[in-house]
């Protein structure tokens, strides 16, 4: 099923969605998210180390991170430190939406660098609490990985920084996370 536009009378841009479809393309939030009287939460959901060395773009509103890493405890197993939920997500997310004067069912869309990881999980776990419109960027910041040739297993295609969308390496230190 895939995601349709609206456009309301006003010209104004409305995400909506299928019940189980909960995904949208970079585009369509970047259209959204410059609209001056967008009721949209846009959320950058990855811990702000990865943002560090992947980039950001300063489009979204904020950085709530769904999982965090917790350098204290390391992960035998898997080679990594572990990676533990945001205890604090539901929370965080509901004080963005009343700075901005929106209750929990304006639209809210996060990203993360794959879209798979945190991006549609946060947006499933944020409508599994009361946030029904909630939804998350198709293959997020990175987007997916060449899976043949010389490039492959490099993140060149679709997602935010593969579809010409604005971002830069450097983090806006006003909407990084800080604990």
């Amino acid at each position: 099923m895939k995601l349709l536009l609206l456009f309301a009378a006003l010209g104004s841009l409305a995400l909506t969605a299928q019940a189980d479809d909960i995904g949208v393309t970079a585009q369509e939030v970047h259209a959204r998210a410059k609209q001056a009287d967008a009721k949209l939460l846009f959320v950058d959901v990855r811990d702000p180390v990865e943002i560090m060395f992947v980039g950001f773009t300063d489009a979204v509103h904020v950085n709530v991170p769904y999982l965090l890493v917790d350098r204290s405890t390391w992960d035998d197993q898997r080679g990594t430190y572990r990676i533990a939920q945001n205890p604090h997500f539901i929370a965080e997310i509901r004080a963005e939406l009343k700075k901005r004067g929106l209750d929990d069912k304006a639209d809210i869309v996060t990203m993360c660098r794959s879209g798979s990881e945190r991006g549609e999980p946060s947006a499933v776990f944020l409508r599994a609490n009361g946030f029904p419109n909630a939804r998350f960027v198709i293959n997020g910041f990175q987007g997916s990985a060449i899976k043949e040739g010389p490039q492959a297993g490099m993140r060149l295609q679709s997602g935010w920084q593969n579809s010409g969308l604005p971002w830069s390496p450097k983090m806006n230190p006003e909407k990084m996370y800080r604990p």
